[in-house]
C-alpha cells in the first residue's frame, strides 16, 4: 500500500513538475545572450579601430617630419588671414593676438563682422592698434547668406591683398611657426587645400574639458583614420588654408552659401576638383567655454549632426567605434548571465583601449597636457560621444550663434532670424602692398 502511494506521488510530480528558481527565463536568457553578442561585436569593431589609429598615428608621424623638411628650405609667400569673429568669446583677446604674433615676413589679417556693434570689435581694434606693422582691416558684412560664417570669408577673401588664404576661427590660437609651418605646402600647385588637426583647450571646468578632450582625442583619431584609408576628402575649421585658383575652381564661397558643415564641403568640394587636400602635422589649440552640460550637449549634438549629414555612412559606422558602451554592455549581460569572469575582462579591455587612444592620440599627437593629467576622463568622454552619436538620429534642429537652424541633408533649410545687409570696410592701418 506505502509503494502504491509512492508511485501516485511521483506519477503526479512527473505530470506536474513544480519549477524551480534556477535563474533567468528563456526569453530573458536569449535577450541577455543577444546583448552579450552586441558586446563582444562592439569590444572586436573598437579594438580594430584602435588598430587602425596606431597605422594612421605613425602615417601622421612620417608626413609631418617630411612637411618641416619642405617647410626649412621653402620661401614664404605673403598670405592673407581670414578671420570672422561673432561676441565676445572667451580669450578673445589672446586668441587674436596670438596671429599678430607670426614669425613670418608678410601677411595681414583681416576679421569681419555680421554688424558694427559686434561686442568683438573693441577688442579687435584694440590688438590691431598694438600690431602697427601687421596690415588688418575690419569688414562689416551683415548676413544676408543662409550660413553667416562662409558670407564673412566670402567677403573677406574679395578684400584679401594676398592669393593664399589662411582662414581661422575666432576661437583658435596659435604659436608663432604657425603660419611658418602651414603656408609653405600651399606653394605645390597640385595642393588645393592644407588643413590642421587641434587639441582642446579648457578654459570653463567640468563639462568644457569632456568637450575638450573629445576634441584632442576622439576627433583627431577620426581624421588620423580618414587621412590613412583614403586622404584628406574635406577641411577642418579651425583652419583651413586655400588658394584663389583652388577656391575659383569649387566656385567660390558662393558654392558653400547654405553648406552647415562648410569646412568639410570646401576641401571636399576641392578634392572633388582635381586638387589634393593635406593634412598638416601642425597642431593649433581650440579653445573650449562650455558651462554647463546643455552648453554642451547643444555644441555636441551640432557636431554630431553636421557629421551625419556631411559623411552618412562614415557617421553610422562610427556607432562601431566607440570601447566603453560595448565594454559596459557586455558586463552587464555577461554578468546577469553569471559569468562574471567574462563580464569583468570585457569592462577591462574597453577601459584599456579608451585609456591607450587617449595616451597615443590626446597625448603623443596633439599634446593636450589635460589628457596627460587626467585620462580617466576619456572613457567618461566616450560614453558621453555614444549618447551624442544616438541622439543625432533623434533631433534635427539647433541653436549655433544667435540662431536656430533646421536641415535638410547637408543644407541650411531654415534659419530663424532675420538677414542683415553689410559691406563697409574699416581700415585698422594701411593695407600691405606686397
Amino acid at each position: 500500500m506505502a509503494g502504491m502511494l509512492r508511485s501516485a506521488a511521483f506519477t503526479r510530480l512527473d505530470w506536474n513538475p513544480i519549477p524551480r528558481p534556477y535563474g533567468p527565463d528563456k526569453l530573458t536568457e536569449l535577450i541577455l545572450y543577444c546583448l552579450l553578442a552586441l558586446a563582444l561585436i562592439g569590444t572586436l569593431s573598437s579594438a580594430v579601430f584602435l588598430g587602425l589609429v596606431i597605422a594612421g598615428y605613425i602615417k601622421f608621424q612620417q608626413d609631418a617630419r617630411k612637411q618641416l623638411q619642405v617647410a626649412a628650405g621653402s620661401q614664404l609667400p605673403p598670405v592673407s588671414v581670414l578671420k570672422p569673429v561673432h561676441g565676445a568669446e572667451a580669450r578673445l583677446k589672446e586668441n587674436i593676438e596670438s596671429f599678430f604674433q607670426q614669425e613670418y615676413p608678410t601677411y595681414e589679417v583681416l576679421f569681419a563682422a555680421d554688424s558694427a556693434d559686434d561686442a568683438a570689435l573693441d577688442t579687435v581694434r584694440d590688438v590691431c592698434q598694438r600690431y602697427p606693422h601687421i596690415p588688418s582691416r575690419i569688414v562689416i558684412t551683415g548676413t544676408p547668406w543662409p550660413n553667416p560664417v562662409v558670407y564673412s570669408f566670402h567677403c573677406l577673401a574679395e578684400t584679401a591683398a594676398h592669393d593664399i588664404l589662411v582662414t581661422s576661427d575666432s576661437d583658435v590660437e596659435v604659436v608663432p611657426q604657425y603660419l611658418r609651418e602651414i603656408v609653405p605646402l600651399m606653394l605645390d600647385p597640385t595642393v588645393g587645400a592644407v588643413t590642421c588637426v587641434y587639441r582642446g583647450k579648457n578654459v570653463a571646468g567640468f563639462f568644457s574639458g569632456l568637450t575638450a578632450m573629445g576634441m584632442s582625442v576622439e576627433m583627431t583619431a577620426g581624421v588620423l583614420v580618414a587621412n590613412l584609408l583614403e586622404g584628406m576628402k574635406f577641411g577642418l575649421g579651425p583652419t583651413t588654408v586655400v588658394r584663389k585658383d583652388s577656391l575659383a575652381a569649387i566656385g567660390g564661397y558662393a558654392s558653400l552659401k547654405d553648406y552647415i558643415a562648410y569646412d568639410f564641403a570646401i576641401g571636399n568640394l576641392i578634392a572633388r576638383a582635381g586638387y589634393r587636400v593635406v593634412l598638416s602635422g601642425h597642431v593649433i589649440d581650440h579653445v573650449v567655454n562650455q558651462k554647463s552640460f546643455a552648453q554642451m550637449w547643444q555644441n555636441q549634438l551640432r557636431w554630431a549632426q553636421t557629421t551625419r549629414y556631411s559623411r552618412p555612412k562614415g557617421h553610422f559606422g562610427t556607432g562601431l567605434i566607440f570601447a566603453m558602451p560595448y565594454g559596459l554592455l557586455g558586463f552587464l549581460a555577461a554578468g546577469a548571465l553569471g559569468h562574471w569572469g567574462l563580464a569583468s575582462l570585457l569592462l577591462a579591455i574597453a577601459v584599456a583601449n579608451r585609456l591607450s587612444e587617449a595616451w597615443l592620440i590626446g597625448w603623443k599627437v596633439v599634446r593636450d597636457p589635460q589628457v596627460r593629467r587626467t585620462p580617466w576622463l576619456y572613457p567618461l568622454r566616450d560614453l558621453l560621444g555614444f549618447a551624442v552619436w544616438l541622439a543625432s538620429y533623434l533631433n534635427l534642429r539647433y541653436v549655433w550663434r544667435d540662431s536656430r537652424f533646421e536641415l535638410r541633408g547637408t543644407r541650411i533649410a531654415l534659419r530663424h532670424t532675420a538677414p542683415t545687409t553689410g559691406g563697409a570696410v574699416e581700415n585698422s592701418k594701411v593695407p600691405s602692398t606686397q
